[in-house]
């Protein structure tokens, strides 16, 4: 009975733990995306750049969509329900703007690809006055796929089923099994296009960076690793979209798996490419990177960019250490999290009340 009982206790455990890791990896992607959302707000010369506006909507998009997202996870997981129209309207934002993540990625591609192949007509083509359309268009082709998704459902379901309370998922508007199969065409039609477009632009670009040389050789090969990371990004983004047959097939056969699978695919393929927009043009662009520097709090700590890499780097390994260390429970390793940025905070700000230490940095008092 004992052994049954601590079992018991040792899922439980293990679920909310789970429960607490995603908090963790949300509140971290939230954290970076607003230091970066802000870094972009702060500097005016970014607002005249397409790719800089481009990155903006793509972090301002996932940051939406973390949110939300986590919400209805944190709903399902305590199965609290709401009504049914509801949640159509928070679907509605949340599909919208899960289909504006990969449509501005394709769109960044394209920036990138008029830049190195077409650089005479970049300044035309990107140009302030056509932010704006821009902007409009990818929000105009992102909702066409919502628009065909909730058509069907409104024509399938009764009046009777608004007033329900379910627990708000995308399964739940699927009544007929050809309705999972319209969307999931309309997405896959999408994503083809989508990737073509990608393999386009990096066919092209490879040909010019074979022909550049010195400076431009450089900068062409930076461009083609970034269409790259682009395409990285939009496969995680087409398998997520394949997660939910997976989920549904496993459901079928064992439900601790489908928990486990479920999880993983969460994580894995929608938690993840949220955080490599950042990693893309947060690190990797030098203009950004320096601008970011002024903004977070390990500015007055790190010296260089070697410093903000090992800084970076032994953050990671102590956020992947809590995580998959079973000595602390789930709420030490939630307030351990913390502990190094607040060590870091109290230690600058006693160094820099000391003299020696404002002699050594050019600091005067007056």
């Amino acid at each position: 009975m004992e052994d049954n009982s601590s079992w018991v206790d040792g899922e439980v455990r293990q679920i909310n733990d789970r429960v607490i890791s995603v908090q963790v990896l949300v509140m971290m992607f939230l954290s970076i995306n607003f230091l970066l959302i802000l870094t972009f707000f702060k500097r005016k010369s970014f607002y005249t750049i397409a790719r800089y506006i481009l990155f903006a909507i793509t972090l301002l998009s996932d940051s939406l969509i973390l949110l939300i997202s986590n919400t209805l996870y944190l709903l399902a997981y305590f199965n609290f329900t709401i009504q049914v129209w509801l949640c159509i309207n928070i679907s509605t934002v949340l599909i919208l703007y899960t289909m504006v993540t990969p449509v501005t990625l394709t769109a960044m591609t394209l920036e990138r690809y008029v830049a190195i192949c077409m650089p005479l007509r970049h300044a035309e083509l990107c140009s302030q006055h056509i932010h704006v359309h821009c902007i409009l268009i990818i929000h105009s082709l992102s909702s066409l796929p919502c628009i065909v998704f909730f058509s069907s459902f409104f024509a399938s379901a009764s009046l009777s089923f608004y007033k329900q309370h379910k627990i708000c998922s995308l399964q739940m508007y699927i009544l007929h099994r050809w309705q999972g199969h319209l969307w999931s065409t309309v997405q896959q039609i999408y994503f083809l296009i989508m990737v073509t477009i990608i393999a386009f632009c990096y066919v092209e670009i490879m040909k010019v960076a074979k022909m550049a040389s010195g400076d431009n050789k450089k900068s062409t090969w930076k461009g083609l690793k970034t269409v790259i990371l682009h395409g990285f990004q939009l496969l995680l983004c087409l398998i997520q979209l394949w997660t939910p047959f997976i989920e549904n097939y496993v459901f079928q056969i064992n439900l601790n798996l489908f928990i486990n699978v479920r999880f993983f695919n969460y994580v894995l393929f929608y938690l993840t490419p949220k955080c490599l927009s950042p990693l893309i043009y947060g690190l990797r662009d030098d203009a950004f990177f320096h601008a970011l520097k002024k903004y977070v709090v390990f500015d007055l700590y790190v010296k260089d960019d070697k410093d903000v890499c090992l800084t970076c780097r032994l953050w990671l390994f102590y956020l992947l250490y809590l995580l998959g260390c079973r000595r602390f429970s789930a709420c030490s390793r939630f307030c351990l999290l913390f502990f190094p940025l607040l060590l870091f905070f109290f230690t600058e700000r006693l160094q820099a009340a000391t003299p020696g230490y404002l002699q050594t940095t050019g600091t005067t008092i007056n």
